[in-house]
């Protein structure tokens, strides 16, 4: 089998109304569903070029795939932990390390689906660890409803 290069494409997400949350600059998000009774939540993230989200920890099983651009993972010390080009594919269990994670040289746009959820989806962390927000079930179902409330 030969694999063929092809140019990357932008991500058509003119029909995505896309929103964001005070306090967390450099990404927005359309959430897809909420499903309480089957523990899963469904959404896509943008992350602005060159920036990065809020450092957090993982509560839930998860499955990503990157539609645009690179996403960049990084360790809480900042440094670079992996890149996941367009096209990658990535399943994860909940825990693991804090990280923060952002775009490439472009905005990226990841599909995230969260699995198995029991409590919060993501905590988001202060630098020295401690928990400052938390989002779960309750938060998605709430965002969604404003979402849909605003007709998108």
């Amino acid at each position: 089998m030969t694999t063929i290069a092809r140019p990357t494409l932008g991500f058509g997400d003119r029909h995505v109304t896309w929103r964001t949350i005070d306090g967390f600059e450099h990404a927005a998000y359309h959430i897809l569903s909420v499903d309480e009774k089957a523990r899963i939540v469904d959404l896509l993230f943008k992350f602005k070029a060159n920036e990065r989200l809020l450092l957090h920890r993982l509560g839930a099983a998860y499955r990503t795939l990157v539609l645009q651009g690179e996403l960049k993972i990084y360790r809480p010390d900042g440094t670079l932990q992996e890149v996941r080009p367009v096209g990658s594919y990535v399943a994860g269990q909940a825990g693991g390390e804090p990280h923060t994670e952002g775009g490439g040289d472009q905005d990226a746009i990841v599909y995230f689906t969260n699995r198995e959820i029991d409590g919060p989806i993501y905590e988001i962390l202060a630098a020295n660890l401690t928990v400052q927000a938390t989002f779960g079930i309750p938060e998605f179902k709430s965002l969604l409803a404003a979402q849909a409330g605003a007709g998108a």
